[in-house]
């Protein structure tokens, strides 16, 4: 009876000590994170991000979460952390991912997530076993599912907000399958009125850059969109954009997918497993409106606004598309002057981690 009451009253001071701020963001204590995530154990290590770690927790009132630790010694200071805490407690979508709060004690930068047991896209797509769980159903309703939640952030959340790090490992996927975009440490708010920038500061990941943003540092909305581009072809091939897949030329996906297009072998680039799911019409569609987001020049790309139409309305005429930026990949290793000022080929970052490099002015 002892060891109860001593037990109720632990729980009942973790939910007094997490108490509200303000309305829209809950701040937890840091005791009450560590006891969640068994001291942030090994075992309930999710997965390791640029920034940081992620562990699965389980509150006191048995809901379980994704924990993120930001590192101390990672790119992430005070100014992202609050944009990210901030910027999501407002956003109000079914395909973003639900912030439930946040720890700021004992020096530590740590946020707390709904917990999607499906993880990310990418342990899906990039596993030979698991790649197979996905559809073409599943995979059409995911690049719809990715759509919606960026036409929100660009035009109809309280700000237009520019992610900047799109990518299959920030794609997370519920019970149902169903995509919610993550992870907004890089994301760059804009006014009602403004629609692009400059930074000196590009931050993102390998493959997923434009070139505008990732060789002058201009900001849009387009730099989603190339990153959506990128992750459509993803989907469909199960492949990764910054791999070589051809012998003769260094070509990436977008290489790859383009010399497709323009032979008429469109849908040899569609990962084999899908033969007996897909729509070969959906597929195409969904290729062309890829590479229609990958073009080199951000004009030239569609707003998601068109992109939604577009993937929604099968008799809706769609303009060709036009050569795509970085469809070459090369391996030699470059110095971090010729990666700042703008290489052609290197495009960020290794392995699919999160990068930030200084842009040449």
């Amino acid at each position: 009876m002892r060891r109860l009451l001593l037990d109720m009253r632990r729980v009942y001071n973790y939910v007094q000590a997490d108490k509200y701020i303000n309305t829209e963001l809950h701040y937890f204590t840091f005791q009450s994170i560590s006891s969640a995530t068994n001291n942030f154990s090994n075992a309930n290590k999710l997965g390791k991000g640029g920034f940081g770690e992620v562990y699965k927790g389980k509150l006191v009132d048995g809901q379980e979460v994704a924990v993120k630790r930001l590192s101390r010694s990672s790119g992430q200071g005070v100014k992202e952390f609050r944009n990210e805490t901030e910027l999501i407690a407002k956003l109000q979508h079914t395909n973003l991912v639900r912030l439930l709060g946040c720890c700021i004690e004992k020096q530590e930068k740590i946020l707390v997530y709904e917990y999607m047991p499906n993880k990310s896209l990418d342990v899906f797509l990039f596993d030979q076993e698991k790649k197979g769980l996905l559809d073409w159903n599943n995979r059409f309703v995911i690049i719809d599912g990715i759509a919606q939640g960026l036409l929100y952030l660009h035009k109809f959340s309280r700000l237009r907000i520019i992610h900047r790090d799109m990518k299959a490992s920030n794609i997370l996927l519920d019970d149902y399958l169903k995509p919610k975009i993550s992870d907004f440490g890089m994301a760059k708010l804009f006014g009602i009125n403004e629609s692009e920038a400059n930074t000196s500061r590009v931050v993102g990941t390998r493959g997923y850059m434009p070139p505008e943003y990732l060789i002058d540092g201009i900001i849009s909305t387009k730099v989603d969109v190339f990153s959506f581009g990128v992750l459509i072809l993803e989907i469909i091939s199960s492949k990764m954009n910054y791999v070589s897949y051809d012998v003769e030329h260094p070509l990436n996906l977008l290489g790859l997918a383009w010399e497709f297009w323009n032979q008429g072998r469109g849908l040899e680039l569609m990962d084999p497993v899908l033969e007996d799911t897909c729509t070969p019409k959906e597929v195409m569609t969904c290729i062309h409106v890829a590479l229609l987001c990958v073009q080199d020049h951000a004009m030239d790309r569609p707003t998601m606004s068109e992109v939604v139409s577009m993937l929604t309305n099968e008799n809706m005429h769609l303009p060709d598309p036009k050569p795509p930026a970085f469809f070459i990949e090369r391996h030699e290793t470059k110095d971090a002057t010729e990666v700042a000022s703008g290489d052609k080929f290197g495009n960020g970052s290794e392995n699919g981690e999160s990068i930030s490099i200084l842009v040449s002015k």
